[in-house]
């Protein structure tokens, strides 16, 4: 989508609901040669968590400093917050010629493109693995629901169907309206979908090649948070990799909660990192260690990219079935393998056996 034709000079209006979701906006813009124009309004709806606010108020920065129109909007403050956000939104959605979104799980999100004009083109950008889900759920027809949660039910669930389902419409190409999955991630094809690649160009431009530690960093993860993993198996697996790869620095995540990153350090001996930034910015900025190791997630299919030009190795930590909790399914077990087993055979990383 790179050559839109009349849509070209229409406004464009992105929507970031987290740090990464800005970043590949701004990956997005870089590639389709938007960096120069000025029809790209970003929209942030930031979540209530102070760590993502204050990444995506870091992130609005380095937009603006590319030259795009940043707008941040209020849109979780409860229900009068919520319409006025609507309200405001709802002019700029039926002009824009183009919307990017990052996550099409996103209820408000999923709102926002039932408002959307029929003839309206789409690019959606990573949102994590999401992306990997979006396109397989949306290839077979299904409603979208993120691998990790149950189906909703009940009175709010049948009342936001139709939302829902009109959202599902707007994602499919029609006749005068394209869709494009700008992703980093491996995903099924999609009739009529345009799919490219983002090979973090504007990242690598924007940050030289970063100076490398010699030693090994682990990202961690919030599967304990959203309650597929056992806190005391994480945390003694984690400390497993700590003793057996010399991992000295633990970069956390952004959901992970205080009270488990004190046990990691006390437990693991390893130092605490909270980003200021998506990790991949911050690897790229550097230092960063010559080994960087990860369980299944978004990174092992990003930072191999976004360090191409650099001597780091990636490395890919499984998970054993003995950390997860009751509450896991099938599905979600399947998910994490595939993320594994994708970022192998696509970036040729090496697998750690999980520690026992």
């Amino acid at each position: 989508m790179t050559d839109r034709g009349a849509k070209a000079g229409a406004n464009t209006l992105a929507f970031a609901e987290s740090p990464v979701q800005l970043l590949n906006i701004l990956e997005w813009a870089h590639m389709s040669h938007r960096g120069d124009l000025r029809d790209l309004t970003v929209v942030i709806l930031p979540p209530h968590d102070p760590t993502s606010r204050g990444q995506l108020r870091r992130m609005a920065q380095l937009a603006r400093d590319a030259g795009h129109r940043v707008l941040w909007r209020e849109a979780r403050g409860g229900a009068v917050a919520s319409s006025r956000s609507l309200a405001a939104l709802t002019g700029p959605m039926r002009r824009a010629g183009l919307l990017v979104i990052g996550d099409p799980f996103s209820r408000y999100l999923q709102l926002l493109l039932s408002m959307a004009g029929g003839r309206c083109d789409i690019v959606v950008v990573d949102d994590g693995t999401a992306t990997m889900e979006f396109t397989a759920q949306l290839a077979r027809g299904e409603r979208l629901v993120r691998w990790h949660r149950p189906s909703a039910r009940g009175p709010r669930a049948w009342a936001f169907a139709p939302v829902a389902r009109r959202a599902v419409r707007r994602l499919t190409p029609t006749e005068g309206r394209r869709v494009e999955v700008f992703t980093a991630m491996p995903v099924e094809p999609i009739a009529g979908v345009t799919v490219t690649a983002n090979a973090f160009a504007w990242t690598r431009a924007r940050f030289p090649e970063p100076m490398l530690t010699g030693g090994a960093d682990l990202v961690g993860t919030s599967l304990v948070e959203t309650g597929v993993i056992q806190e005391d198996r994480y945390v003694a697996g984690v400390a497993g990799l700590a003793r057996a790869h010399g991992v000295t620095r633990y970069f956390a995540h952004r959901r992970e909660s205080n009270e488990k990153l004190r046990r990691l350090s006390a437990e693991a001996g390893v130092e605490i990192v909270r980003p200021d930034l998506p990790l991949e910015l911050v690897a790229r900025r550097g230092p960063i260690g010559s080994t960087i190791l990860s369980f299944p997630s978004t990174v092992v299919h990003t930072l191999p990219k976004v360090l191409a030009d650099t001597e780091v190795k990636v490395a890919v930590c499984d998970i054993s079935e003995t950390w997860f909790t009751d509450r896991v399914t099938e599905r979600a077990s399947g998910f994490l393998s595939a993320v594994t087993n994708t970022a192998l055979g696509t970036h040729g990383l090496t697998s750690l056996p999980a520690p026992q």
